[in-house]
């Protein structure tokens, strides 16, 4: 069978790279930080939390960029706090936000609930005007168990839109066939993904590039500028700027993109090839 790369018109050996901007919406800071990287830096997607309170401001400021949905089922910061936006008593912690832990969410939520606040999140980025361009989960809440992939599987058929998956070696930890499973439902997905522990990416992406596999490898950073709501709310602030300054000031990463031979496309690319199939 043709590689993901040769299906995208690219060699079999091309070295492809998504460079994906989580948490728009997050606040004003992060909305600012993305939509920068996208516009003037080498970021080629971003991904929106919709239940977030600046995603509305995310959403005025969208220009038809490379965007998907965050799906977001977690509230993992401490004095800062969102929760879903349908009816979803089972996803909600002591204190009105979603479950600051996955395992907490794993415990507690009931799958329904999950299903229809992650279809209203999609619903609602498209009814905000997103030309929305794949899914990805918050926390990679609905990859790992089971009864979630299903919803994150039925949600990509469901709109027609590519998702992020975990790298072909973390299946076994996960326990089933989650890539397997993707493509037989005729979904697309990127070959490789960089997973980068909490917040800041840029030694994981510099060592990924000196390494890069052909096909299409995704990186996720979250960019953000620098402001005092910044500082206030999330303890990692200083590596979410260092992500933006990588993407959008940096001299490390257009070096490093070409020593890899690396060009960066985005998810549109993917789901564009997902849907003529």
């Amino acid at each position: 069978m043709p590689t993901l790369a040769e299906r995208l018109g690219f060699d079999a050996d091309a070295k492809l790279l998504i460079l994906t901007c989580d948490d728009l919406g997050l606040c004003h800071a992060a909305n600012v930080g993305v939509y920068r990287s996208l516009r003037e830096g080498r970021a080629s997607s971003a991904s929106l939390m919709v239940p977030c309170p600046w995603a509305r401001e995310a959403a005025a400021g969208y220009r038809g960029d490379d965007v998907g949905v965050h799906l977001t089922l977690n509230a993992e910061l401490d004095l800062y706090r969102w929760g879903p936006i349908t009816q979803a008593p089972s996803l909600l912690d002591g204190d009105g936000g979603f479950p600051r832990t996955v395992d907490d969410l794993w415990d507690h939520a009931d799958v329904d609930e999950v299903r229809r606040e992650c279809r209203a999140q999609v619903e609602r980025a498209i009814l905000w005007g997103f030309d929305v361009s794949h899914l990805d989960a918050h926390l990679d809440a609905l990859q790992n168990r089971p009864e979630f992939f299903d919803v994150y599987l039925e949600l990509a058929v469901e709109f027609g839109l590519p998702l992020r998956l975990s790298s072909a070696s973390t299946e076994t930890l996960a326990g089933f066939p989650f890539r397997a499973l993707a493509s037989e439902a005729g979904l697309v997905f990127p070959d490789h993904l960089v997973k980068v522990p909490g917040v800041g990416a840029r030694k994981a992406l510099v060592d990924a590039l000196a390494e890069l596999e052909p096909g299409v490898t995704e990186v996720y950073l979250h960019p953000a500028v620098s402001s005092p709501e910044l500082e206030a709310l999330a303890p990692d602030w200083q590596s979410r700027v260092d992500d933006y300054e990588l993407l959008v000031d940096g001299q490390d990463l257009p070096a490093a993109l070409e020593r890899a031979g690396a060009a960066v496309i985005g998810y549109r690319a993917l789901r564009q090839l997902m849907r003529r199939a």
